[in-house]
């Protein structure tokens, strides 16, 4: 097998891979449950023996700490993987459902069938897993994939190029690197689904794009998503999980806590909890921390850094642009029309609002457009219920933050600008197939009345159908 790389790949050649794997999906072969059980155990090989390699391609790209690397970037998609293979053979069977008594002796099934070939678009921030965790879903659903890693880690982006090219054939998963350009050639052509995790501007490229060929598409986007502390919580408790979400890999996923809404009469009592915590976490001096991930690339360092001079540092502040470190940092006296509450903050800067009624806090959510993800801490079961009725956003947790995305159990995925459909355990398999619906009759019965002429009465047929 040949690997693809940039340098031999053009619109052309694109065109042509997408004819070879749409050749292949043609056989069948993939439809097959024991070759997609073999595929994701062959990829779990395959991940198990480089995971060197891919260690050493996040460090190299983002520094990011070997268990925060282990955790969120292996074991997530080795999980994954497992999970799958436990639960595929029941996803395939065809389910029955009911058929009105109207249509005796018919019965009905849905039919999960693959949607042929897909397109996986994948993120810097989380570059392996977030590349990987898709292609898992669309191998169980019995698709061929062509998989474009994100350009901004180079060195993660070439490993999976080798770890998938050199050990899977091209007309059965491809991966493709490079930049703008290839982006750009990959989304003129036509697939059966395209999958993108990124930024809501690019998601909004994609979108067009797809829609010229009618190709349908799931986003995993983002937004400014809000933790909200009342006055009823575990503040020591709060303050850990608050810190540790926001500050997971330098504060660069999608789901970290973006800002904090806390009620004004525990806000000194937090505060004091969340320096505490940093500190416990991170050292006097966090960029001598092992624990902390730096950030990708000069551009966004620069983005983050000029987000610094709003509101009033508590902690952290410091940074090295040689280095793409950005310290903790926590900031308070932020106005709600500042820059930094008006996009994404997605590095380690937390903004910290004050609310003194929950209806306030609610009312200042949805302000913003509809989130990716919601936090709230609070022992009051009244108030999570309002948070749950009164705040549309893609998923959360209660007195927790960003463990939800590592449930397989729970659809990820996000709501009007934060998103457009999930994936994660079975709804990855739901993703990546289209559930076909058949009606089967029997010629053992066959009433006239359905056939022209029309004697029956209206009366009587509303009768009849009843």
């Amino acid at each position: 097998m040949v690997a693809i790389t940039v340098d031999d790949v053009n619109s052309v050649d694109i065109r042509a891979l997408i004819a070879k794997q749409r050749d292949f999906f043609a056989t069948g072969k993939t439809k097959d449950y024991n070759f997609r059980v073999s595929q994701m155990q062959k990829l779990a090989k395959i991940i198990a023996k480089n995971e060197n390699l891919i260690f050493e391609a996040i460090h190299q790209d983002l520094r990011k700490p070997a268990t925060e690397a282990f955790t969120s970037e292996i074991f997530c998609v080795l999980s994954e993987i497992e999970y799958v293979l436990k639960h595929l053979k029941t996803w395939m069977k065809p389910q029955k459902v009911g058929t009105p008594l109207t249509f005796f002796p018919s019965s009905s099934f849905i039919y999960p069938e693959p949607l042929g070939v897909v397109l996986i678009i994948a993120p810097w921030n989380y570059p392996f897993a977030l590349m990987i965790q898709p292609l898992i879903g669309a191998i169980a659903a019995g698709n061929c994939a062509i998989l474009k890693p994100s350009e901004q880690t180079p060195h993660t982006s070439k490993a999976i190029a080798q770890i998938i090219n050199n050990n899977f054939d091209a007309s059965f998963i491809a991966a493709i690197e490079g930049g703008i350009d290839i982006n750009q050639a990959l989304l003129a052509e036509k697939f059966d689904h395209i999958f993108f995790t990124g930024g809501t501007a690019i998601g909004k490229i994609v979108m067009e794009s797809a829609a010229k060929h009618l190709t349908p598409v799931t986003l995993e986007l983002g937004g400014k998503s809000p933790c909200i502390v009342d006055d009823d919580s575990n503040l020591e408790i709060t303050a850990k999980r608050i810190i540790w979400g926001k500050f997971f890999n330098a504060g660069q996923t999608c789901v970290a806590p973006d800002y904090l809404l806390v009620q004004k009469n525990i806000k000194s009592a937090l505060i004091e909890k969340l320096l505490k915590s940093v500190k416990t976490f991170y050292g006097e001096d966090p960029q001598q921390s092992p624990d902390l991930a730096r950030i990708v690339n000069y551009r966004q360092f620069d983005r983050l850094v000029s987000l610094l001079d709003e509101g009033k540092i508590l902690v952290g502040g410091q940074n090295d642009r040689s280095d793409r470190f950005i310290a903790p940092t926590l900031i308070d006296d932020v106005s709600p029309n500042s820059k930094i509450m008006s996009e994404e903050i997605f590095g380690p800067i937390l903004p910290i609002l004050e609310y003194d009624q929950l209806s306030e806090a609610i009312a200042f959510v949805k302000t913003h457009p509809k989130p990716l993800a919601l936090y709230f801490f609070s022992n009051n079961k009244q108030n999570q219920e309002r948070i749950l009725q009164e705040i549309s956003y893609g998923g959360g947790c209660f007195n927790d933050s960003i463990v939800h995305y590592v449930n397989l159990e729970l659809p990820f995925g996000g709501v009007g600008d934060s998103g457009i459909g999930s994936y994660h355990g079975k709804s990855s398999f739901d993703t990546f197939s289209h559930r076909k619906s058949v009606l089967k009759n029997s010629f053992r019965f066959d009433i006239k009345l359905r056939y022209p002429p029309y004697t029956m009465a209206i009366a009587t047929l509303k009768k009849f159908i009843k």
